[in-house]
């Protein structure tokens, strides 16, 4: 790409990027922000002085884009570091460690998969301390008793913060 320029073949104003891993990143936090904006849609939203349901997804997305915006915008202006060699494997453990979680708090229908068989919710501790055990295997720096130091300390965090704090109705542990 050439210099903010415009080209005598009338291609229009073009911009060197000259942080990469800025721009991409800003632009990847303002994809985000529009996910989030659009799954938010249907929730009602602010009347008056009341919030609604959609509000503080909206207030929050809405922040993301215009810092994704600044992010972008300081990687056409600012010299940065290059894009690096992106590893999958963990952001790979963490997707599945979500979605453990998910399958596991609720409980699961395995139908979709051809096996007529449904896994019962299993609770919030186990659920928790799995997901993050799956989570963290996704770190070339894991060490099993660290790992299981934190999956018990972050479960006992969710217990009290969940359950004790916000007094939501999440259930503990397996109901068979």
């Amino acid at each position: 790409m050439s210099e903010a320029n415009s080209s005598p073949k009338g291609q229009g104003l073009q911009f060197k990027v000259r942080g990469p891993r800025d721009f991409y990143g800003g632009l990847a936090l303002i994809a985000l922000a529009v996910i989030a904006l659009l799954a938010s849609a249907e929730l009602p939203g602010q009347s008056g002085f009341a919030f609604g349901p959609g509000t503080a997804p909206r207030i929050f997305a809405t922040l993301l884009a215009v810092c994704g915006a600044l992010v972008a915008l300081s990687g056409l202006l600012v010299d940065g570091p290059p894009v690096e060699k992106f590893a999958l494997k963990g952001p790979a453990y963490v997707i599945c460690g979500i979605l453990l979680f998910a399958g596991m708090i609720r409980g699961m229908d395995l139908s979709f998969l051809k096996i007529p068989t449904r896994i019962p919710a299993l609770g919030l501790v186990i659920s928790t301390f799995a997901a993050f055990i799956v989570s963290i295997m996704g770190s070339s720096e894991m060490r099993w008793v660290e790992s299981l130091l934190a999956a018990v300390g972050m479960t006992i965090f969710c217990v009290l913060l969940f359950v004790y704090a916000l007094q939501l109705p999440f259930q503990l542990w397996p109901s068979f």
